[in-house]
């Protein structure tokens, strides 16, 4: 499984508050993670990192995962226990009270990816039908959006954009949502914070990520392309490419 993680501070911020990374349990499966931290005395980088490496120990310490039923119940779990370590950890150190973070997270499987989720950041998936978000933002705007109160291009620049719902850390129980779906060879994933969603469309980034050129060279252009337009925000990705399988693509798994 071909897949690489990048991160930026940005040209506005004076330090980065998003974590993440790829990797790989005891049977050499793929787990991808990013983290988009917020509140506190710099207290967001602690809760991105702390979400990060507590998935990170989780999945290392797993030694294999079978059907999409047994990855999503591995995944709401490592989610709850990590939301708990967050949250106790606001409780127990001031500098850190109100602190929270976003998570996308990707188990890829040969035959099958699951996708978890809490907040803004986002997972898309480019296959034969096309480029599409697979994730639903848990923002104020998005439920607007859901409602039908506003347009999503008036979402696009409406003040409060960056009023999250839910994230990881803020109360001691998390509702996270679970998707699966199959893929095969050549289908590509991308996931990112909202310093890169925000800045590059999704006609763009669909050009990118379905670009011929090195997933790593892929990413750097997205986040230069970011940080051309403004760069306010610290700019995450993590680019995954499918290996091989016989399945069909992104149908979601019963």
């Amino acid at each position: 499984m071909e897949g690489h993680f990048l991160t930026d501070r940005g040209k506005v911020r004076n330090h980065n508050e998003d974590a993440g990374g790829l990797f790989y349990n005891k049977s050499n499966q793929l787990i991808a993670i990013i983290a988009d931290g917020m509140g506190g005395h710099q207290a967001g980088d602690v809760a991105s990192k702390l979400a990060t490496e507590s998935i990170k120990q989780k999945w290392l310490e797993t030694d294999h995962l079978g059907g999409p039923e047994q990855v999503e119940g591995w995944l709401k779990e490592a989610v709850q226990q990590t939301n708990q370590h967050i949250f106790k950890k606001s409780q127990e150190d001031k500098r850190c009270e109100g602190m929270g973070t976003t998570v996308v997270i990707a188990v890829a499987l040969e035959e099958y990816v699951t996708i978890a989720h809490v907040g803004d950041s986002r997972c898309y998936l480019l296959n034969e039908d096309g480029f599409q978000q697979v994730t639903e933002d848990h923002s104020f705007v998005n439920e607007l959006v859901r409602i039908g109160q506003i347009s999503e291009d008036d979402a696009e620049i409406h003040p409060r954009k960056n009023v999250i719902l839910r994230a990881l850390g803020t109360d001691n129980q998390v509702n996270v949502d679970l998707k699966t779906l199959t893929w095969q060879k050549n289908d590509r994933l991308l996931l990112c914070s909202d310093g890169l969603s925000d800045k590059v469309t999704e006609h763009e980034l669909a050009d990118f990520t379905d670009s011929t050129k090195d997933i790593e060279v892929i990413g750097n252009e997205l986040i230069q392309l970011a940080n051309n337009r403004g760069g306010e925000d610290n700019i995450s990705l993590i680019l995954i490419v499918h290996p091989d399988s016989s399945e069909e693509a992104g149908e979601p798994v019963e």
